[in-house]
């Protein structure tokens, strides 16, 4: 049946776009033949909470130029020369993934190149060109000119293109440098990370028409005590602004305020937002020009849900919307054998939210990466919570005016780009000592930056690469965290200010035939069928149970959703085609330690 199916693929693979795909995919999944056909991979709207009407999806093939002869893509005064070119790169994936159809092992110099007709109908509009995540520095040039650059390789960034557009064909150049040399943060794919190093656009690229003066940004603050929501809109000019909250179609508040500063918006007996019942509210913002027409419509959704802390029968514990709940969850790497970081479709991305939820679990720690809006926006939509990893930096004391300023920059861009998620509940600025620097200020910057949100300054801070001095626990935010392999015997008790998390433990491995990566797999501990698997699971969970009962642990994060590369300690085959443990009863046990988590509550 395996040989049937890789069959299959190759085949497709052979009849799909003249110039790309010509070699087998490693490990395809159930989506990589229609990633393959798509003309323009995820055409969905990328930005679900500042949506318009009216857009352009630019992915798909363009003309490329990279490997190791291509020309220095960083600060380019002079674009590349694309004469003779026969590469084509599908857009969004990077350059080293099976479907971007170059399938080569490192880019650091990278060259795009389409063509672009504006729509009459955007006639008199201001264009922009949103770029959702290019690793890491990339200039951009729109009919020879210079339109801007950006340095991150995490975090969305829009120019205004529209003095540069011309009648008729337009030429849009992207130079893209990534040298991967661990001075920037690149989480997993760095130097000393563990898997497969990704370069360039990674993300959706698109364009959108909206007026001189529009909406650029918006946060939104649930204040579930408060009963409403506070909004900050920013535009160019100060303007007024209306915000009316939905249900449905029904408004249940409206508001005016002005852009640039914050104002509440009542949510008089707000349904709350939970794993449980994740409720989102509608939200439609009309910005105004002076003479009182509209300059801007956007709709966008916000959930009313609160987390704090507070002591629950004498242990420091997380509270969501006023009531413990234990966090049962996976440690997400969102990794994919045929498109590396990036999904190789919406559908896949909605899959391993859809898994998780199937399988009992209530949170997943999003590790090492982040992910494009739609898989927030799934969370949000299917409830569930979302701890935030910071990509690791790996030579923080290498020119520490520049690298570690560099990581904080990014970070606050990162946090930026998902604020408005009410899935988000945790912040992670650091794991195990990687890449650590100034961690308790850090730490104290995050909460004093987002103090909406909990924040694990060192998630697993017993843990330390051997090639730097451990930071360890900075004794301030949120959680005292360790990761314990395979635990969860020795995880953190809680402190007087502090609740107590397992960032990570478990990672028991099976092998799978035919579902494997080809290199050598390995595990922390290995069980040698499906049952046993399962049946260390439980034992494992029950153990959890124990801990939080009479240990105070709050927290608890199995390693892994899927197996990753060589690694095979998922509860799904890299490919998502093999559940390796009995769902129904992971589902059983998870949900009964949170059940017995919800207990504790009753004995206040």
């Amino acid at each position: 049946m395996n040989n049937l199916k890789s069959l299959y693929f190759l085949v497709s693979a052979l009849f799909v776009h003249h110039c790309v795909f010509a070699q087998q995919a490693p490990l395809p999944t159930r989506w990589t033949n229609m990633a393959m056909q798509a003309e323009i991979p995820f055409q969905e709207y990328p930005r679900p909470q500042l949506q318009r009407e009216d857009w352009m999806c630019l992915n798909g093939k363009w003309d490329y130029v990279g490997g190791k002869d291509a020309p220095l893509a960083l600060h380019p005064k002079q674009i590349a020369s694309f004469e003779n070119v026969k590469e084509q790169i599908k857009v969004p994936y990077c350059p080293e993934a099976y479907l971007s159809g170059i399938n080569r092992k490192q880019e650091i110099n990278m060259w795009y190149r389409r063509s672009v007709e504006i729509p009459a109908t955007w006639k008199g509009k201001q264009v922009l060109i949103h770029f959702d995540a290019v690793d890491h520095d990339a200039t951009v040039f729109v009919n020879g000119k210079k339109a801007g650059e950006h340095s991150g390789g995490y975090d969305a960034f829009t120019f205004d293109i529209t003095a540069f557009l011309k009648k008729g064909q337009n030429t849009i150049i992207v130079a893209a440098h990534d040298p991967n040399d661990g001075r920037t943060p690149s989480g997993k794919n760095g130097p000393r990370g563990d898997y497969t190093f990704t370069s360039g656009i990674w993300q959706t690229v698109w364009l959108e028409p909206v007026n001189k003066t529009h909406i650029s940004s918006i946060k939104l603050i649930p204040d579930l005590a408060g009963k409403k929501l506070r909004v900050l809109v920013n535009s160019q000019v100060g303007s007024k602004v209306k915000a009316v909250a939905l249900n449905g179609k029904k408004a249940v508040s409206q508001v005016n305020g002005t852009t640039g500063a914050y104002f509440d918006l009542p949510i008089e007996n707000p349904l709350t937002w939970s794993p449980e019942k994740p409720f989102l509210y509608d939200l439609e913002l009309t910005l105004y020009n002076a003479n009182g027409t509209v300059a801007d419509e956007v709709k966008s959704y916000f959930g009313m849900r609160d987390v704090k802390l507070a002591k629950v029968n004498g242990a420091v514990r997380p509270l969501l919307n006023n009531k413990f709940v234990m966090q049962v969850g996976l440690l997400d790497q969102g990794y994919w054998p045929d498109g590396i970081l990036t999904a190789p479709t919406d559908e896949a991305l909605k899959f391993d939210v859809e898994f998780t939820k199937k399988a009992g679990f209530n949170l997943i720690r999003k590790h090492m990466k982040t992910e494009p809006q739609r898989f927030y926006y799934w969370a949000d939509k299917l409830g569930l919570l979302v701890w935030q990893d910071m990509p690791a930096i790996w030579y923080q004391h290498e020119d520490t005016t520049v690298t570690r300023k560099t990581f904080r920059k990014e970070w606050k861009a990162i946090i930026d780009d998902h604020f408005n998620s009410p899935s988000i509940i945790t912040w992670v600025p650091f794991n195990e000592n990687w890449g650590a620097f100034d961690v308790k200020s850090i730490t104290n910057w995050t909460k004093q930056y987002d103090p909406s949100r909990l924040v694990n300054g060192n998630s697993g801070f017993n843990n330390n690469p051997g090639y730097q001095k451990a930071y360890g626990d900075p004794g301030n935010g949120d959680f005292v965290d360790t990761h314990i392999y395979v635990g969860p015997y020795d995880a953190s008790v809680p402190d007087d200010k502090r609740a107590a998390s397992l960032g990570e433990f478990g990672g028991i491995g099976l092998f799978t035939r035919g579902h494997m990566w080809p290199v050598e797999n390995n595990a922390y501990d290995y069980a040698a069928t499906t049952t046993a698997l399962t049946d260390r699971y439980v034992l494992l969970m029950q153990q959890v149970t124990q801990l939080m009962k009479y240990k105070g642990l709050s927290v608890a994060i199995y390693t892994q959703t899927t197996d990753v590369e060589h690694e095979v300690n998922g509860m799904l085959t890299y490919d998502r085609d093999v559940e390796k443990m009995q769902v129904n009863r992971v589902k059983e046990i998870n949900e009964a330690v949170i059940t017995d988590g919800d207990t504790l509550n009753k004995k206040q």
